[in-house]
């Protein structure tokens, strides 16, 4: 790469970092404030909130770095655009889309760095700040499905509880039914339903059994029955923030689990799924826009270009967070509704880097 290309690179990858390491530190000292009372209320180990802190940095910084990407590159791009650097750039000769280049590679490195983040270090770093917030901030709060829980546990079997408690691995109302194609062959039902950790096996009582039969069923009771069922207890009602824990190919495989169980929050793993890879991508479509938008000198100076920066950033985060939340809350496609910022803010891209160049 040539001097130009080194000059604005690290400038780039320079100030991305400056606003990271000026905006975390801001944020936790914000979210300190906020829960510093439950904290001490609950006396905390030092070293739990030492490790939730560095869960809470790496959670917050994969979940905001479009907007702190966005405004570094405005940042920088501005000041070389009012110390007439971009015109000295243009008029010895380097085209606009030479210029751009150290920007696009910035822009991937950045894209790499997000990708193996929400692919493999955020997951983790989710699991201990929910688990954190869950255990000490927000005791007795309810994280997973615990009423009218039904589930497709196999290609031919089905359950259902009335009421189920995933701490004390018991369930009330409880059915289990058997089918053959469209078939069924079985039920088997009780008023109560208990897990036993030492041999796996569950306690079921007033328990019925009916076979269908061709002209009648047979009907067997029991008080009390203890037997092995084809599924795990704990993987009947993951938690609400199950997804954002797993990485990649552990979401991908939950999600075709959830989906032969008949789980009703498919729509929900699959934003966070597909936001894995629309995040990074995003760091080119916000790159070219800032560049677009602050490559002019203007009159009212970098101030303008950052107006219009974070009004920007701003919508790209609403339109992130709408479109998300509708697919999680009815049958709007989540690949749209993932992709549906950057496809209209790659359109604005586009028209603003051609006006730009001109």
């Amino acid at each position: 790469m040539k001097i130009l290309d080194w000059y604005i690179l690290k400038r780039y990858l320079g100030t991305f970092i400056l606003m990271l390491l000026l905006f975390v530190p801001i944020g936790i000292t914000v979210n300190l404030a906020e829960k510093i009372d439950k904290i001490l209320e609950n006396e905390v180990p030092f070293i739990e909130v030492a490790k939730y802190y560095l869960d809470f940095t790496i959670y917050f910084a994969n979940l905001l770095f479009p907007l702190f990407l966005f405004l570094s590159v405005i940042w920088f791009t501005s000041k070389l655009a009012n110390n007439t650097e971009i015109i000295a750039f243009l008029s010895s000769g380097v085209s606009f889309w030479r210029f751009l280049r150290p920007y696009l590679i910035g822009a991937a490195i950045v894209c790499i760095g997000a990708l193996v983040m929400g692919m493999f270090l955020a997951p983790k770093a989710s699991k201990g700040f929910n688990e954190f917030k869950y255990e000490y901030l927000k005791r007795g709060a309810q994280v997973q499905e615990t009423r009218d829980v039904y589930r497709q546990i196999n290609d031919d079997e089905y359950i259902y509880a009335s009421n189920f408690q995933p701490k004390t691995k018991t369930a009330r109302n409880f059915t289990l039914e058997h089918f053959n194609g469209n078939k069924l062959e079985f039920k088997l039902s009780a008023s109560y339903l208990e897990f036993n950790e030492e041999d796996t096996t569950y306690s079921l009582t007033n328990v019925d059994r009916r076979i269908v039969g061709e002209n009648e069923d047979q009907i067997f009771t029991a008080r009390k029955l203890d037997t092995i069922l084809p599924f795990e207890f704990d993987e009947l009602t993951p938690e609400s923030y199950i997804a954002e824990t797993l990485n990649y190919s552990e979401l991908n495989d939950f999600i075709e689990t959830e989906r032969r169980r008949g789980s009703g929050n498919i729509n929900r793993y699959l934003v966070v799924a597909y936001k894995r890879w629309s995040l990074p991508v995003s760091a080119f479509i916000l790159t070219i826009i800032a560049v677009a938008v602050s490559s002019k000198k203007r009159r009212g100076g970098m101030g303008v270009n950052l107006a219009l920066g974070i009004s920007l950033a701003f919508i790209f985060i609403f339109f992130d967070k709408v479109f998300g939340t509708m697919a999680e809350q009815s049958t709007f496609s989540p690949l749209l509704a993932v992709w549906f910022p950057n496809i209209v803010f790659g359109i604005l891209a586009v028209y603003l880097l051609f006006t730009s160049k001109r």
